[in-house]
This record gives C-alpha cells, structure tokens and sequence, in this order.
C-alpha cells in the first residue's frame, strides 16, 4: 500500500514538472518570475502541515469557475508553504466529467444557503443569468447569478476547512506514510540509530 501510494505520488509530481516547464509557459517572462519560487524543494516533499494546505487550496480553486485553475492554486501554494502537487492535483475535483453536477449543485447550494439563512443577495447579482449552453445537453438552460456565486464560494470555503481535518487524522492514522514534518521519518531514523549504537558493548 505504501509503494502504490509512493507512485502515484511521483507520477503527480512528474506531471506537475511537465506541466510547469510546458514551452507555453517557458515563454511568458512574467509567468516564470512567478513560478519559479514553486520549485522549491520544500513545496514538493509531502507532510502533514503542506499536504493539508495544498489539498485545501486545491479544493477551493477547484470550486472557481475559471480557467487557469491549476495555475492559481500554484501560486497560491508558495506563500501558504502548501504541498504543490497535492494543490494541482485536488483542482481535478472539476473535470469535464464532473463539472455539469458541481454546477448545478453550486447554485442548488447557494439556494439553500439563501432560503435557511437568509442571506441577503445584491439585486444585481440577482438579475444575472448564466447560460449552460456550453455543455452539452444543457441547451437554453441558465444559472441564477447570486445564487451560483454564493453557492461556489461557501462550498469553496468549506471544503478548504475540511481539508484540514481530513488530512490530520488520515497523518494520525498513517504517520509513516504521511509523516507530521518532513523530517519527522529521518530524525526517527537517527534516534533509532544512536539508541542501537549505545546498546553494543564497548569494545576492549
């Protein structure tokens, strides 16, 4: 179990790589004056404080509806010393599988939102229609405005609380899968080793 986990960990990494040294990318100056701090070494060695952050970050750029997702939870991992790979690969919670249900889902939250704690709602937002009509089968339908935005930003804000919670007691659970720091396993190590090095006899 800890090999499988271990490589499917490097395969995210290897993609995430690929993904931030794509020649599209490469050639925006300003794009690589900002990702280049993402390559720290730190930012891709998994613990249980960066997996928790990144995979918190990830889930709430994933409820966004906008491009670039990947790329924001990116650069929002830096300043948070989030786990990169874990904050790229947790935007894939919307894929073009699951989009269409977290769509309407949102808007069908943020009504519920609406009609248990009455939040109040701009009557701008409120006039504002979103069509589907880019996904297919959704031809003529449309989103409420004020009801989608609430929705996806308190489903956003709440997955990036559970986040936490979540990550913590599976670090509890699996502490040498997912250790507290990243050098919880190899100062374990050490100690492990100067106890069996006072344990030999002295020799004469």
């Amino acid at each position: 179990m800890t090999s499988g986990l271990k490589r499917r960990y490097l395969r995210i990494v290897r993609k995430t790589y690929r993904f931030l040294r794509s020649p599209e990318i490469r050639r925006r100056i300003w794009l690589q004056r900002t990702i280049l701090p993402m390559f720290e070494r730190a930012l891709w060695h998994p613990c249980r404080d960066s997996v928790a952050s990144g995979l918190a970050i990830g889930l709430f750029a994933s409820q966004l509806p906008i491009p670039g997702q990947m790329l924001l939870a990116g650069i929002w991992a830096v300043p948070f010393r989030a786990n990169i790979p874990i904050a790229l690969a947790a935007c894939w919670v919307t894929n073009p599988i699951t989009q269409i249900p977290i769509v309407l889902f949102q808007e069908n939250f943020g009504d519920f939102l609406r009609g248990s704690l009455h939040i109040p709602i701009h009557p701008l937002l409120e006039k504002i229609q979103i069509p589907l009509s880019l996904f297919p089968g959704m031809e003529g339908e449309y989103l409420n405005g004020g009801s989608f935005i609430l929705g996806f930003l308190s489903l956003g804000i709440l997955l990036f609380i559970l986040a936490y919670p979540l990550v913590y007691l599976l670090s509890a659970l699996m502490p040498k899968i997912l250790p507290k720091t990243r050098y919880q396993r190899a100062k374990a190590r050490v100690i492990a080793r100067q106890r069996k090095e006072k344990r030999r006899p002295e020799k004469n």
